[in-house]
Order: structure tokens, then sequence, then C-alpha cells
């Protein structure tokens, strides 16, 4: 009895938490079919109109039980692209058109009828494993992204170097590097730096030579002490 008690809580340890939405003609079947597989369900209505709020940092997974998903295109759409969660919809509309959009909008699965209950640890398996490598492909591109954004800065900062030191695009590269190492930044930050500095103001030599073409101001006298001073 201590080892099946065990079991048991060890299997609820681990068991998902599924945000079931649904509609409100919408039958229980498919929430007792989560609950008697083991799952947590937290069942809601799609009556409550920010679903994004409903999202707690438990949730695993979220299933939309809906009729026709078109009307909530949005909410799914938003929930896909701000919460990052596998998401399935079971629905009644099997039009390929419907399908597609939601897909392409980050929807993990689109089942439609509910499917076979002893189907859903497989649907449910599958969409997590359809979501994990979306997000590992998004991470891809993101650095994939940021390391051209890098390139295009070092290149810049490397062009800055070149033009205003008379480096080679080797010494310009290496001189880079090394001041990155020696601040122990990423070399993208150091050509961020650099480009910064070639962006200022006018230096003060530059500042001065201005200052020598302007009409000279006041000079100012302190009559106790016969302090004069004289700004060029």
């Amino acid at each position: 009895m201590v080892n099946g008690l065990v079991c048991a809580n060890y299997s609820r340890m681990n068991a998902l938490n599924v945000l079931l939405i649904e509609d409100e003609t919408a039958d229980q079947l498919l929430e007792k079919i989560l609950v008697a597989k083991g799952y947590l369900v937290a069942n809601t209505a799609t009556s409550i109109t920010d679903i994004q709020s409903l999202v707690e940092n438990s949730t695993d997974i979220v299933i939309f039980n809906i009729d026709s998903p078109k009307k909530y295109f949005q909410d799914i759409h938003c929930l896909s692209q701000k919460q990052s969660l596998p998401i399935i919809i079971f629905a009644s509309d099997d039009t390929a058109d419907t399908i597609k959009q939601f897909i392409k909008s980050g929807v993990s699965a689109y089942v439609v009828n509910n499917g076979e209950p002893n189907r859903i640890d497989s649907i449910i398996n599958i969409a997590i494993a359809r979501f994990n490598e979306q997000q590992r492909l998004k991470n891809e591109l993101e650095k994939t992204k940021s390391r051209l954004e890098e390139r295009k800065l070092v290149d810049r900062a490397k062009g800055i170097l070149i033009k205003t030191r008379g480096f080679t695009e080797d010494d310009a590269y290496h001189t880079l590097r090394k001041l990155a190492m020696d601040r122990t930044i990423a070399i993208g930050e150091m050509a961020k730096n650099v480009i910064a500095m070639a962006e200022r103001p006018p230096a003060l030599a530059e500042a001065r030579a201005w200052l020598l073409d302007q009409p000279p101001p006041p000079m100012l006298y302190l009559s106790n002490c016969r302090v004069i001073m004289i700004f060029f």
C-alpha cells in the first residue's frame, strides 16, 4: 500500500498541468479523459475575455476545446506569440484553410472532433515535441540574426578604424578583438562603442577651433583681487 501511495504521489508530481479552455456548449468528455489519464486540469470557459491572464507559471500546455476556432483566432494567435507554451486545438472545423491558418500562427496541434480517447497521450506528446522543435528553430534563427548583426557592427567599426587610424583590415579587427578582451565584453559590444565614439559631437580641439572663430566674450574682472578671466 505504501509503495502504491508513493507511486501515485510521484505520478501526480510529474503530471502535466493543462489549461483547458472550452466553449460553454462543449461537453465534459475531454476534461474527463484528461483527468482519467492523470493530467492536472484547470477548466475555463471561453467567456473569459482575457485568455492570456489565465495562464499561470505552472501551466505546461494549453488546450482549446471549441466548435469554431476562427472567432478566437486573435486570442489564440496572441497566446502562441507571447506565451512559450504548446497549444492544442480540438475543433469541429475541418476546413484546410482554417487548419493552415492556426498551424501557421504557432499552434502545435489541430485535432478535428476530439479524436479517440486512447489517442490523447499521443496527441499531447506529439504537440509538445513539435513545440520544442519550433522553439529550437526559433532560437537558432535568433542566434543567426544576432551573429549577422554583430558582423555588420564589426565591419562598420573596422571601417572607422581604417579611415581614422590608417589600419589595415586585419589590424582593425585585431584591435577590436583586443579591446573587447581587455574589457571582457563581446566584440560586437566593442564595435558599438567604437561607432558611438565616432558619432559623438566634435572633439575638444574642433570645438576650440570653432570658438576661436567667434567674437570674443567680454572679459570678467573681479575688482577686489584683480583677477581677469578670458575665455577663448
